[in-house]
């Protein structure tokens, strides 16, 4: 494996139809020799976060959603935040976005978001991404996926509907050569 892709985007192509991923955006959060994982964040569920932890939490009504975070291990959870206080002994995937790394991280991130915490932005997701060692540089050679960098802005959009066409979107234009819209329409 020549480059680890932790930290970056992985944008479905137009032709990837697999419907665990079609029009999906893969934060990569390992990528190694022993093959990669990921989450899917632009896909929330219906399942409210109280909903999902009651009998675990007691949350005040928080309108956070469940994200569906791959098919892989459907029943786990996993919690994105930007608190490097709350998980100090783990390395931002990217600068703001943190990965719960033990049930107590998870503690402190919900306990935090159900006292108020108006700087605490999180995703609670349900499952992850897989792929085997190579599985994953063949997928991208194959053209199933487009790359970006991550940012905390785009892991925590207000609107995650919008994330994976801001993304396309964003991976047309850093490749287009003549500028999108022209001063002069007579060169078009």
């Amino acid at each position: 494996m020549a480059l680890s892709l932790r930290g970056q985007l992985l944008i479905a192509g137009q032709r990837l139809r697999d419907p665990n991923f079609y029009k999906t955006v893969v934060l990569i959060v390992e990528h190694g020799d022993d093959g990669a994982m990921g989450l899917v964040i632009n896909r929330p569920s219906s399942v409210s976060v109280p909903h999902a932890l009651a009998g675990h939490f007691e949350l005040p009504d928080l309108d956070e959603l469940v994200y569906v975070g791959g098919p892989v291990q459907p029943t786990a959870l996993f919690i994105l935040h930007n608190s490097a206080e709350l998980n100090e002994d783990e390395a931002a995937v990217v600068p703001g976005v943190y990965v719960g790394g033990s049930a107590n991280v998870f503690e402190r991130v919900v306990e935090s978001a159900s006292e108020g915490d108006p700087d605490l932005e999180f995703r609670v997701l349900s499952g992850c991404a897989g792929w085997a060692p190579g599985q994953l540089e063949s997928e991208l050679a194959r053209g199933d996926w487009l790359v970006r960098p991550a940012s905390a802005g785009t892991v925590f959009a207000d609107n995650p509907y919008d994330v994976w066409d801001e993304q396309l979107q964003q991976v047309f234009e850093s490749n287009r050569i003549l500028p999108h819209t022209v001063k002069n329409p007579e060169w078009n």
